[in-house]
């Protein structure tokens, strides 16, 4: 399984992935973000689903690239692209994968600006090839693993939220998703663009690197609840105490 997350916020973008890959019993470490960053030119693919299908989705795509990445002035135009060369790579392996009992389930998160964008952008693409964009009022896209991070986000997250903030919140729920699965954990990949700056800033981190950060979450939701209040209880809990 995925945990994908793209957050689109007033100030810019932030997308955390992470990086397990489950096969059987067999579980390895690969990247499921690609990176494309040439002059005004700034955007990031996410991927969830099988692997050969992704790593040929994302070849072809690069080779478009290499060909046509000045033709690409809007994101939606790339987003174009890429959804092609997904019903490309549809149209050669889905029934071969069919017959082997396994599902097309290629869905990315695509998000950058390119230089006639208006505004850094977000896209959702589904395995047929077509998307939808994200927008202020849910300002968020999980991909894979997607529902024990999600309370957290509609919680915390708004549109006018700072990336500082966006990038919390994103690997609290991240660390959400890991602690209640076995299939998404550590390293994570972590891509971060400023709007207007055409320039993505990429990081990995380590379970140690961000550890700390989990036990001291952890120890606060704990104290938290300690906290809460428990008059609204006494109904319940006197039905008890009358008939002991």
């Amino acid at each position: 399984m995925t945990y994908c997350l793209g957050i689109k916020v007033k100030s810019g973008l932030v997308a955390i992935a992470d990086t397990r890959l489950t096969s059987g019993t067999e579980v390895s470490t690969n990247k499921k973000v690609s990176v494309h960053q040439l002059e005004k030119h700034s955007l990031f693919i996410m991927t969830s689903g099988l692997r050969s299908v992704r790593d040929k989705a994302i070849t072809y795509f690069k080779e478009v690239l290499e060909e046509r990445d000045s033709s690409f002035n809007k994101l939606y135009k790339a987003v174009n692209a890429f959804g092609a060369q997904v019903r490309r790579v549809a149209d050669e392996d889905r029934k071969s994968l069919s017959e082997a009992g396994l599902a097309f389930n290629l869905f990315a998160i695509v998000g950058g600006q390119l230089e006639n964008d208006e505004e850094h952008k977000l896209f959702l693409l589904y395995p047929e090839g077509n998307w939808v964009e994200v927008g202020d009022g849910s300002p968020f896209i999980i991909i894979g693993n997607s529902g024990y991070g999600k309370p957290l986000l509609y919680r915390s997250l708004r549109f006018n939220s700072s990336m500082q903030d966006a990038l919390k919140i994103g690997f609290l729920s991240f660390d959400s998703t890991r602690v209640s699965s076995n299939d998404v954990d550590y390293p994570i990949d972590v891509v971060v663009y400023e709007k207007d700056s055409f320039m993505i800033s990429e990081h990995r981190f380590e379970k140690d690197d961000l550890d700390y950060v989990g036990k001291q979450w952890s120890a606060l939701l704990n104290n938290s609840v300690q906290k809460l209040p428990i008059e609204w209880m006494d109904p319940i809990f006197s039905k008890i105490e009358e008939t002991s």
